[in-house]
């Protein structure tokens, strides 16, 4: 009994610390902005040195060089941004950000549901606005994820929000964007108690699981074609796949397992196919080319997998996929390391991708990948004014300082639990205390 309710105490001072520190969403934009004499990085590719952008009702208004803005300024907020340096709001997909808040408490993780086959698992109604976390990422300029469930075969259903909300339906930029599949591996991975090490063995469940699927999507087909049904949770969640309302992101890293996906997702008439990982993607170029298949690339900052290849392989994969005309996104596995987004694009860049290149692979790209990009992913005219300003480089942790960041126009509190408790900290050490 005594360690029950210490644990239930450890639970209920975590929720009401995470709660308590989290900044209120900003208001509603009531006056026209300009941000004036910055570095713009439009998010296409195009840099404008001494730029300026303006926007108001939360739509981008103006974008070009600050001298060619010639609306009367007395009716703006301006900002100057001499010297610093103005982008896109930053884009993480695949994330459990906002369903998980404590890894090691099971009552703060909301991120999979019982069952292997979840399509109709929507993750947008277990989005928690008040995590922490939240905050973490719009220090480093992220603003837009697509919270994505995990577990089971599929998962469920992701969903798209702004990183400022009061609740999840405020959140929500895009709901049920995309249903999840965690493709099925030929081999799987045991431990070997013998000799303590890793062997790579036969997935004997694979013929069983490819069959599941096979049977799913078939029957999702048949649904979608009956004038009068009764209604079916999962089937109907499926339909979206089959009509392109949806796209079908499809979790594999073996190239195997990618020519498999490809020729399951044409077999069953799927019309928006992505592949989440892609570790193995530059091996299967020709097929992903072919068929016009986008990359969400995860974990560039880890080691590779297989030992023949070159130690900074995943560093330079989104270089090498970039030059056989691939489009990318980035990702993260883990939510925790997710912040950090910004930084694995600078390390892509540093291993041959064109700078603009890397930012499009965290803005435009991601937009486009995501099919939001009609509003978001780069600073042009009538767009949603969703964008920040740095001190420095927002792809170089040395020059990543997030000054001003605006959601659809709204200006956003960067203040959060860290700076409060650094504030709190440092008068410990100064002297005379």
């Amino acid at each position: 009994m005594k360690i029950f309710i210490y644990i239930i105490s450890i639970v209920l001072s975590a929720i009401h610390l995470a709660s308590a520190q989290v900044p209120a969403p900003g208001k509603a934009q009531k006056s026209p902005i300009l941000i004036s004499g910055g570095t713009v990085h439009v998010g296409n590719g195009e840099v404008l040195e001494n730029g300026a952008v303006a926007f108001s009702d939360g739509k981008i208004s103006y974008v070009g060089e600050a001298s060619g803005f010639t609306a009367d300024k007395s009716g703006y907020e301006v900002i100057e941004a001499s010297g610093k340096h103005i982008y896109p709001g930053f884009i993480i997909p695949n994330t459990t950000l906002g369903l998980v808040e404590i890894g090691a408490v099971n009552a703060t993780r909301d991120q999979n549901e019982i069952g292997d086959l979840n399509p109709n698992i929507r993750s947008i109604i277990a989005y928690n606005t008040d995590s922490e976390l939240i905050p973490t990422m719009k220090f480093n300029g992220i603003l837009l994820a697509q919270t994505t469930p995990v577990g089971g075969r599929i998962p469920g259903t992701s969903s798209i929000v702004g990183l400022d909300a009061w609740n999840w339906e405020d959140a929500a930029i895009k709901m049920d964007d995309a249903v999840h599949l965690n493709w099925p591996s030929r081999y799987k991975y045991e431990f070997d108690y013998s000799n303590f090490s890793v062997k790579r063995v036969k997935n004997d469940k694979f013929d069983e699981s490819l069959q599941e699927l096979n049977d799913l999507f078939v029957d999702a087909q048949s649904y979608a074609n009956q004038p009068n049904k009764k209604e079916n949770l999962k089937l109907d969640a499926m339909v979206g796949l089959l009509n392109g309302l949806k796209g079908l992101h499809i979790h594999v890293d073996d190239a195997k397992g990618i020519i498999e996906s490809i020729q399951f997702s044409k077999k069953h008439g799927v019309k928006n196919m992505v592949i989440v990982g892609g570790e193995e993607a530059l091996m299967v170029k020709d097929i992903i080319k072919e068929n016009n298949i986008p990359i969400l690339l995860s974990d560039v900052h880890r080691l590779p997998n297989r030992p023949e290849e070159d130690v900074d392989m995943p560093y330079k994969l989104p270089y090498l996929l970039y030059k056989e005309g691939i489009k990318i996104g980035l990702t993260y596995g883990s939510v925790t390391n997710a912040r950090n987004l910004p930084f694995f694009a600078g390390t892509a860049a540093g291993y041959g991708l064109p700078k603009e290149e890397a930012l499009k692979s965290i803005s435009l790209n991601t937009a486009e990948i995501l099919g939001i990009s009609e509003h978001y992913g780069s600073l042009e005219k009538g767009k949603s004014a969703t964008l920040f300003i740095s001190r420095g480089d927002a792809l170089d942790m040395r020059g990543n300082l997030v000054e001003k960041a605006f959601i659809s126009g709204r200006a956003i509190e960067l203040n959060a639990m860290q700076q409060e408790l650094y504030e709190k900290y440092k008068t410990k050490y100064e002297a005379g205390k």
